[in-house]
């Protein structure tokens, strides 16, 4: 089977948390910046959340649905956000995206943090979309107000200054993909099929997707509710690399991690500039990109790293970044 990279693609804002909402914490020793999460996004109990910048808990000590992994050693700068929500499959309910917002919002503000990779430590299910038996509860207003929150989530992934990279090494239902920067895949079928439940993409998946890949197919796909494979992906356009799965069913990740890993040496700074370039430059005209591009290229030019970069080049040596 196939395995996928998704194209580059997001929209740019404020990486600002945003909403009001209730506090949250995260469960780690290190302090960190005091951050509010959106109203619509609460823990199942309702209890209060906090958050300091590692893996996060509630109050109430309710299960882990994602944790976060900072890796040692060389690849020190890469970070995994992990989705272990096993018996509901990283289904999109209350607690998991809670506690994706509480990470995200905590990567925002976290220099350290080269590169992040989205994995899923439930086998064969990077993520099986609405979590439809909460959803069948909820009152139409709650419901709404929970779309509204899910959405806000997907727009703080799209807007983590680092590259992001997800290892779907399972089938993704409903997740609208170009929120991250590039998508590794085995082994798995991935869709918006929100109309084969009556129905739209309501996370961004409407409005990101035909900026992906172009209107045409992006209805096509959204209309039909159609599931594509690694191969037929590729070829439609809608990832941009693909490779083979492994018998240990993890090749999406290992891929994931090697991408990281080629990102890693390079300028933190400068990198974080190309993408909000790259992002917000896509959203205007040609002209206004340029002024874009001009804005983030002015703020690469007093940095050490650049200073850094000039003189390895001069002494022919390999550059050592520090991010400042």
């Amino acid at each position: 089977m196939a395995a996928l990279f998704y194209r580059v693609c997001g929209r740019w804002c404020s990486s600002r948390c945003l909403g009001a909402g209730i506090n949250v914490e995260t469960r780690t020793r290190s302090p960190g910046r005091l951050l509010r999460a959106p109203a619509g996004l609460l823990s199942s109990s309702g209890r209060p959340r906090t958050l300091h910048g590692g893996a996060e808990h509630t109050e109430a000590a309710g299960p882990l649905e994602v944790d976060l992994r900072r890796l040692e050693g060389e690849d020190d700068g890469i970070v995994e956000v992990q989705m272990c929500r096993l018996k509901a499959r990283n289904a999109l309910g209350h607690v998991f995206v809670s506690q994706m917002m509480e990470l995200v919002c905590s990567l925002a503000h976290e220099p350290s943090a080269r590169v992040v990779v989205f994995r899923s430590l439930v086998p064969g299910v990077f993520c099986a979309g609405a979590d439809l038996k909460e959803r069948a509860v909820m009152s139409n207003a709650e419901a709404d107000l929970f779309v509204h929150g899910l959405r806000s989530l997907m727009t703080h992934i799209a807007l983590l200054p680092m590259p992001t990279i997800a290892a779907m090494d399972g089938v993704a239902w409903s997740w609208p993909w170009p929120v991250i920067s590039a998508w590794s895949a085995c082994s798995a079928q991935m869709g918006l099929i929100e109309t084969t439940r009556g129905l739209l993409p309501g996370a961004g998946g409407s409005q990101r997707l035909p900026r992906a890949v172009g209107v045409t197919l992006a209805k096509e796909l959204i209309f039909t509710g159609k599931r594509v494979g690694g191969q037929t992906a590729l070829e439609m356009g809608l990832v941009n690399r693909a490779v083979g799965q492994n018998q240990a069913g993890d090749a999406a990740y290992r891929e994931a991690l090697s991408l990281a890993r080629e990102i890693l040496p390079q300028a933190p700074v400068a990198v974080r500039m190309a993408k909000e370039a790259i992002n917000r430059g896509v959203e205007v005209d040609m002209s206004s990109a340029m002024a874009i591009e001009r804005m983030c290229y002015a703020r690469v030019i007093p940095t050490r790293d650049r200073q850094e970069g000039m003189a390895a080049f001069m002494e022919k040596r390999a550059p050592r970044y520090t991010g400042e």
